[in-house]
C-alpha cells in the first residue's frame, strides 16, 4: 500500500488554486491601490509584488493539472 493513498487531491487542488488566486489578487491589488493613492514604493517592494503576481498566475494555472489530473493518475 502506498503512503500517498490517503491524499485528498480534490482538496489539495482547491487550496492550491485558491493560494494562486490570492497571491495574484494581493499583489495586483496592493500595487493598484498604491498607484491610485500616489504612494511610491521602493524597488524591492515593487519587485515583491510583481513576483507575487507571477507566482500567483503560475500556481493558479498549473495546480489543477498537477494535483487534479497528473498526480491522481500516477498514484
Amino acid at each position: 500500500m502506498s503512503h500517498t493513498g490517503t491524499t485528498d487531491y480534490a482538496t489539495v487542488t482547491k487550496r492550491a488554486t485558491a493560494l494562486g488566486f490570492t497571491l495574484f489578487a494581493l499583489g495586483a491589488g496592493i500595487e493598484l491601490l498604491t498607484h491610485a493613492a500616489g504612494i511610491t514604493l521602493p524597488a524591492w517592494e515593487h519587485t515583491l509584488l510583481v513576483d507575487m503576481e507571477i507566482l500567483g498566475i503560475l500556481i493558479f494555472a498549473i495546480s489543477p493539472f498537477l494535483f487534479g489530473i497528473a498526480l491522481p493518475l500516477v498514484e
